[in-house]
């Protein structure tokens, strides 16, 4: 794996004895012989929550490997469609719910791009505060349980240390240490609270070591090579195919990264690099994530380093709610408030497509909006779907004992799978 400023050698390629899964479709097309079809969840805890696999085994070589998706469907863009801009905002959380701020900050982006809004400086800093936060919360989960996945529990417990850190931070942030609802359209709930820079800082600094010695235990361990190197192979051209985004496609050699080529919230301001490995295998996708978290790290301090003065929300706009005390104190701020909350915001008519780069991948919205304080129509372009729709590919002429180190190292959550 390399990036721009680093190089990270891989380990030497281990001898496989199953075929790669293109070369094992083309040589066993015209094989017949007594097969076993076996369901793997959705209650199956190498699934990642609520997918199933619907398996068809030679022996212990998957032939064939559909997935099975919908069983956590609630209607979300539905939802959306009968409900203010605002009143969504919650529901965003339920989606990447191992990422729920990065969620609500590209929803409420996609709002205000609608709208034609720009948040001050602060806000802007404020949002990618929380959306690499959140990118560590994420990442420190998918590599412990991918690691977990293949036998090794002693990371999963480092990694679920430094995960609660992150709840807490988001706690005394938002309220909330899971599902935050902290964004709203042209802003936040409120402002950083006293104490919670030095608490970031101090969080930065422990998960940097944790993330060291995370790499100690795992990139030269044997058990660990031999389950993860030269298995799910994807190649540049499958992940582009396949409409792969996030860590999976750039560790397939795609350097694509919506915070570089389509910044947005003022990441053009920051210096980070952008990992991509070329080997496509499993232990790449690991080594992509692990170098993002360290990006992270440093994108964090850059923020709280040049956090600007001034406020986190847009002010006077006549769809953003009025201040409390000035609610208390007119009868004109009163009606205000009354309006905002009853009608909702007041979006013009037109069509919008906003994206960001969440944890998973490319997280985007569309909406369509005929005018009022409800969207027409709004649809969810969830990367975990998108990532999910190569299995059928990368699955058969792995072993059974494979599929939970390539689910594990695609790194997707049902949530935004099934919306």
């Amino acid at each position: 794996m390399s990036n721009s400023t680093t190089e990270i050698e891989a380990p030497d390629t281990i001898t496989r004895a199953v075929h790669a899964a293109d070369s094992y479709h083309a040589e066993t097309d015209d094989l017949v012989g007594e097969r076993m079809v076996l369901n793997m969840g959705p209650s199956h805890p190498a699934t990642h929550g609520v997918l199933r696999l619907l398996l068809e085994l030679d022996g212990e070589v998957v032939h064939k490997a559909e997935p099975d998706v919908g069983f956590l469907h609630r209607g979300s863009e539905k939802i959306a469609e009968n409900m203010h801009y605002n009143q969504f905002v919650p529901y965003t959380d339920r989606l990447d719910y191992l990422a729920p701020l990065a969620n609500n900050v590209a929803y409420a982006c996609a709002v205000e791009k609608l709208m034609g809004w720009t948040l001050p400086p602060r806000g802007q800093a404020l949002r990618v505060l929380c959306c690499e936060l959140a990118r560590l919360s994420s990442h420190f989960l998918g590599v412990g349980v991918c690691a977990m996945d293949v036998g090794a529990m002693t990371v999963f417990l480092y990694t679920m240390t430094e995960r609660e850190k992150v709840h807490n931070l988001c706690e005394q942030l938002t309220g909330a240490r899971f599902t935050t609802a902290y964004t709203r359209v042209g802003g936040q709930v409120r402002d950083m609270p006293p104490g919670f820079e030095a608490a970031v800082r101090k969080f930065l600094t422990e998960c940097e070591v944790t993330i060291g010695e995370i790499s100690k235990l795992l990139d030269k361990n044997k058990i660990f090579l031999d389950r993860m190197v030269d298995v799910g192979v994807i190649s540049r051209e499958s992940a582009i195919a396949w409409g792969l985004t996030g860590p999976n496609l750039r560790g397939s050699g795609v350097e694509r990264d919506l915070r570089k080529d389509s910044p947005y919230l003022g990441y053009e301001n920051y210096q980070f690099d952008v990992p991509v490995a070329e080997e496509g295998d499993c232990y790449a996708r690991y080594q992509i994530r692990m170098e993002e978290m360290r990006q992270s790290i440093r994108i964090c301090r850059q923020v709280l380093d040049s956090m600007p003065a001034g406020p986190v929300n847009l002010c006077d706009a006549k769809s953003m709610l009025p201040a409390k005390e000035r609610v208390m104190m007119s009868m004109e701020e009163l009606i205000h408030h009354f309006i905002v909350s009853t009608q909702g915001i007041d979006a013009p008519a037109g069509e919008v497509y906003f994206a960001a780069e969440n944890p998973k991948g490319e997280l985007g919205f569309y909406i369509h909006s005929k005018g009022g304080g409800v969207p027409h129509r709004l649809k969810i372009r969830s990367p975990s779907f998108c990532n999910l729709s190569i299995v059928s590919r990368l699955l058969p002429g792995h072993m059974i004992s494979d599929i939970p180190a390539i689910l594990g190292s695609l790194d997707f959550v049902m949530g935004e799978c099934d919306r």
